[in-house]
C-alpha cells in the first residue's frame, strides 16, 4: 500500500505539476482568475523595478526643478543686490565730488574776483574739466531721465559759471550769482541720487518679498503633489504585497480554499501564480494524505477487532483458565488494542473531517451517560494507576452530535490520563450557562508549557514531553476537539491558575443549530 500510494504521489508530480522556469517564468494564469486592468496601467511600466524608477523619478524630477527654480532666484536676486549696493556706492562717491568740485569753483572764482591772479582762473577752468569727467561717470551709472536732465543742466550752469568768472576781468564788478545756481544743482543731484538709491532698495526689497512668496506657493505647490505621488505609489505596489502577503499567510496557516490572484507589475504577479501552483499542490498532497489515512485506518480496523475480541476471549477464558500472569499479559494487548482503536478512530474522524466529508448528526441526548461511558474505557487504566477521578456532571439534555462530543471527551480524558502521574487526580465537571454548556477537563499533571498553547490544538504537533516521561502522542487528538467543538459553534480555551496541571474548557450551545453546522470553519 505505502509503494501504492508513493506512485500516486510521482504520476501526479509529473502529471499535473505547471511549466515552471525560475530563471524565466513562464507560468500558465490560474483557471478563473480575474486581475482588474485600469485604465493607466498602460502607461505604466510593467514591471517592478520599472514602477519603483518611474516612482522616484516622478518624485524627484519636481522637487529637482523647484530646488533649481529657488537656487536661480536668489541668484538673481543677490545679483541684483550686488549691483544696486555698487551702483550706490559709485552714484554717491560722484554726488560728493561734484559738490566738492562746485564748491572749489565758487571758492577759486571768489579768490579771482578779489585778486585778479590768473592761475586762480585756470583753476577754475581745470576744475570746470574735472567736473565734466566725473558727471560723465555719474551719467553712465543706471539712473531715471531726471538725473540725466539735472547732469545735462549742470553743465550748462557750469559752463555760465566759467564764462562769468573769465568776465570779471573785463568788469570788476561782475557777478557771480550762477556759483549759487551751481551748488543748488549738485545738492539736487545729490538728493536725487540718494532718493534713486532709496527707491531701488524699495523695489529690491519687494522683489525679494514676491520671490519668497512664490517659493512659498511652490513649495505648498510641491508638496501635496509629492505626497499625493508617494501615495498613488505605493499603493500601486502596497496593494499587490498585502494581497501576496495574506496569500502566504493563508498557505502558511493551511487555509487554501481561497484561490492566489495577484495584480499589479508582472514580477508580482508571476511570483502569484507560483504561489497558486503551490497552493494547488498543497491541496493535491493534502487529499493524498487524507486518501492514505482513511486507506490504512479502515484496512487496520479489521485485524485490530480481531486482536481486541481474541484478547476479551482469553480473559473471559473462553479457551481455558489462564494463570495472573497470562491474563496480565492478555489485559495488556486489550488495553493497548483499545487505545489503538481510539488513535485510529481520531485518524479517520480528522481525515473525514478535513476533507469536509464528515456531517454532524444532531440530535437529543443526556451528558451525564455519555460521560459515564468515555470514564468506563479509560477505568482499567485509572485503576491501575490509582488515579483519583472526580465527575461533577449532572443530569443535561442537550441537542447536538452525541458521537463527536463522546470523542471530544475521550480526547481529552485520554490527554489527562497520560500525562496525570501516580495517584494524581483528574476533574471532569459540567455545568449551564444560560443557553451554554460549560465542560471542564482539568489534571494535576505537568501542564503545558507556554511555549505550546499556541500550537497544541494544530494537527499533528507533539509539545515538549515532559521530564522523565515516556508518553508521546500523535498530535492528532486536541486537534480533533478543537475541529469537532467549533463545527457545532463552540468554543476551547486552556486555563492558567485553576488547576496545577492542564485545564481545557469547553462552551457550546445546549442547542446546536443549522447556522451552527452551515458556519464551521475549516
Amino acid at each position: 500500500m505505502l509503494a501504492h500510494t508513493s506512485d500516486v504521489v510521482r504520476k501526479t508530480d509529473a502529471s499535473d505539476a505547471p511549466p515552471i522556469e525560475y530563471g524565466r517564468v513562464e507560468l500558465a494564469r490560474p483557471a478563473g482568475e480575474k486581475v482588474r486592468v485600469r485604465w493607466f496601467d498602460r502607461f505604466l511600466p510593467s514591471s517592478l523595478t520599472g514602477i519603483i524608477g518611474l516612482a522616484l523619478t516622478a518624485i524627484v524630477v519636481p522637487l529637482l526643478l523647484g530646488t533649481v527654480g529657488a537656487a536661480v532666484q536668489m541668484r538673481d536676486l543677490s545679483s541684483s543686490s550686488e549691483q544696486l549696493v555698487l551702483n550706490g556706492v559709485l552714484a554717491t562717491r560722484y554726488t560728493q565730488s561734484v559738490v566738492r568740485q562746485v564748491a572749489v569753483m565758487e571758492r577759486s572764482a571768489r579768490l579771482y574776483q578779489i585778486l585778479r591772479r590768473q592761475p586762480l582762473l585756470d583753476a577754475v577752468r581745470e576744475v570746470r574739466g574735472t567736473l565734466d569727467t566725473t558727471l560723465d561717470d555719474l551719467a553712465r551709472l543706471p539712473g531715471d531721465p531726471a538725473r540725466a536732465e539735472l547732469i545735462v543742466s549742470l553743465r550748462e550752469t557750469a559752463d555760465r559759471a566759467v564764462v562769468a568768472t573769465a568776465a570779471l576781468g573785463a568788469s570788476p564788478g561782475g557777478s557771480l550769482q550762477t556759483y549759487s545756481d551751481l551748488a543748488r544743482s549738485a545738492d539736487e543731484l545729490s538728493r536725487l541720487a540718494a532718493d534713486q538709491t532709496q527707491s531701488e532698495l524699495a523695489e529690491l526689497r519687494g522683489e525679494t518679498e514676491r520671490a519668497r512668496r512664490r517659493l512659498y506657493w511652490q513649495s505648498a505647490a510641491l508638496l501635496p503633489v509629492t505626497l499625493a505621488l508617494i501615495l498613488l505609489f505605493t499603493r500601486m505596489i502596497g496593494r499587490p504585497l498585502s494581497a501576496m502577503d495574506a496569500a502566504i499567510a493563508d498557505i502558511g496557516h493551511g487555509r487554501l480554499a481561497r484561490p492566489v490572484a495577484i495584480g499589479g507589475p508582472s514580477d508580482l504577479q508571476a511570483l502569484g501564480r507560483q504561489l497558486e501552483w503551490l497552493r494547488g499542490r498543497l491541496i493535491e498532497i493534502a487529499d493524498e494524505r487524507n486518501r492514505f489515512l482513511r486507506h490504512m485506518s479502515h484496512e487496520l480496523k479489521t485485524p485490530l477487532a480481531n486482536i481486541r475480541e481474541a484478547s476479551e476471549l482469553l480473559i473471559e477464558g473462553a479457551v481455558g483458565g489462564l494463570a495472573p500472569e497470562q491474563r496480565e499479559v492478555a489485559g495488556i494487548m486489550r488495553d493497548n488494542s483499545l487505545r489503538l482503536q481510539r488513535l485510529i478512530e481520531n485518524l479517520l474522524s480528522f481525515s473525514e473531517w478535513e476533507s469536509r466529508q464528515g456531517a454532524l448528526e444532531l440530535r437529543d441526548f443526556e451528558l451525564r451517560p455519555l460521560v459515564q461511558a468515555a470514564v468506563g474505557d479509560h477505568q482499567l487504566q485509572i485503576g491501575a494507576r490509582r488515579i483519583h477521578l472526580r465527575v461533577d456532571v449532572p443530569d443535561i439534555v442537550l441537542r447536538a452530535d452525541r458521537a463527536k462530543l463522546r470523542m471530544i471527551v475521550d480526547n481529552l480524558l485520554s490527554n489527562a490520563v497520560k500525562f496525570t502521574p501516580d495517584s494524581g487526580t483528574i476533574t471532569v465537571s459540567a455545568s449551564t450557562n444560560e443557553d451554554w454548556l460549560v465542560l471542564e477537563v482539568a489534571d494535576t499533571g505537568p501542564g503545558i508549557a507556554p511555549a505550546d498553547r499556541e500550537r497544541i490544538f494544530d494537527a499533528f504537533y507533539q509539545g515538549a514531553t515532559p521530564a522523565g516521561s515516556l508518553v508521546r502522542g500523535t498530535g492528532i487528538g486536541l486537534s480533533v476537539v478543537k475541529e469537532f467543538v467549533r463545527a457545532q459553534g463552540g468554543t476551547i480555551e486552556v486555563l492558567d491558575g485553576e488547576s496545577p496541571g492542564a485545564h481545557f474548557r469547553i462552551g457550546l450551545p445546549l442547542v446546536v443549530s443549522a447556522e451552527s453546522v452551515e458556519s464551521r470553519t475549516p
